[in-house]
């Protein structure tokens, strides 16, 4: 068990990272570094401090005008040889450095820091973000306490480059079906070879070109592919069933409702069509007062936002009426490799950035 007293929000964020990457916390297994961050936010006095599942939620009560939520979950995804961090050349290196640990600890030392900000801050450190979305935490707390994800604007601390990613893509996931006749494969000619006649669906598919759409400037670029193909129940008989999963990324204009109906349409109506799964994306929101005047200290001279091609609880605080932007340090490309690692110099000036703009 990991003694809660042994994370120290008076380090600097470097070292904090490092000592949150070395406490183990995949997806389901959050508790000790979750009991960890609830004893150092309650022991610093200035934040009301709540606890759901293994989800802590801090805030500030100062009667400002304006109320930001700052937000990291605290899972990563199982080790893969990656564990304990390592400093090497200005990178830290260890499971969850990228995502998002190193996000966390830009999150915790705000906390720490800023006992007086120009706008009331609720932190949320949260459990389950890496699997299925009916154990998020997230979800969870917008569930039984949706008063604590009240806000003007929320910022996830995903990792983007200590740069500002808009809005991101919706899900869909969906299996098209193909039906033929099952024969005995010595007399194949008295059947009908479902995989055969799935050749079309991979031909479409492998032709279609995806839309780029343009939000507030920014270009979501869609994308649809097959994942898996299955079909058979024995060496020696013609499959009757072949079955095509898809993952299509949408662009975050489109309801989820037209994301099927775009999907769909792109196949004739003899095959069989099932939405397995279909998740909102969020759009940017960057004509927003109060996001724009974010990504104007964010972003910086010159540093443009970019779409987030990809999905993230952005979507979540959208649907809660929350306009939100991913903004943390590493490279999200690195996530959930077994190299992953985060720039120190982009913890620094994550962490900059953001007492800034909230001091």
């Amino acid at each position: 068990m990991t003694d809660p007293a042994s994370l120290d929000l008076s380090a600097d964020v470097v070292e904090l990272a490092r000592a949150l990457v070395d406490m183990p916390s995949e997806s389901g297994a959050e508790g000790p570094l979750a009991d960890a961050v609830e004893a150092a936010l309650r022991a610093l006095g200035h934040l009301d401090v709540d606890r759901i599942g293994n989800s802590v939620v801090a805030r500030t009560a100062l009667g400002r005008p304006e109320r930001v939520i700052v937000a990291g979950h605290l899972d990563t995804v199982p080790a893969a040889g990656n564990l304990p961090a390592r400093l090497d050349g200005g990178l830290l290196y260890g499971l969850g450095a990228c995502d998002m640990k190193g996000g966390v600890a830009v999150a915790l030392r705000l906390a720490a820091q800023l006992t007086s900000p120009v706008r009331d801050i609720t932190y949320v450190f949260y459990e389950c973000e890496e699997v299925e979305g009916d154990r998020n935490g997230l979800h969870r707390v917008a569930t039984e306490r949706p008063e604590l994800l009240a806000a003007d604007l929320a910022i996830l601390m995903e990792p983007s480059d200590a740069g500002v990613e808009a809005g991101c893509q919706g899900v869909l996931c969906a299996d098209v079906t193909v039906r033929g006749a099952r024969a005995h494969t010595a007399r194949a000619w008295r059947g009908v070879n479902a995989v055969h006649r799935a050749a079309p669906v991979l031909r479409l598919l492998d032709e279609h070109v995806p839309e780029r759409v343009v939000i507030d400037g920014l270009e979501y670029r869609e994308g649809l592919s097959a994942v898996a193909v299955r079909a058979g129940v024995a060496g020696n008989v013609v499959p009757d069933t072949c079955v095509i999963s898809l993952n299509a990324r949408f662009a975050p204009s489109r309801s989820p409702q037209q994301a099927v109906e775009n999907v769909r349409g792109l196949f004739p109506a003899e095959y069989e069509f099932e939405v397995t799964e279909v998740v909102p994306g969020a759009l940017p929101g960057l004509d927003r007062p109060a996001v724009a005047s974010l990504v104007g200290v964010l972003g910086g001279p010159g540093a443009e936002p970019r779409p987030k091609l990809g999905w993230t609880d952005v979507a979540r605080f959208t649907e809660l009426g929350v306009p939100a932007l991913n903004f943390g340090p590493g490279d999200p490309v690195l996530a959930h490799t077994a190299g992953e690692f985060v720039p120190v110099a982009q913890l620094v000036e994550c962490e900059r950035k953001l007492e800034s703009w909230l001091r």
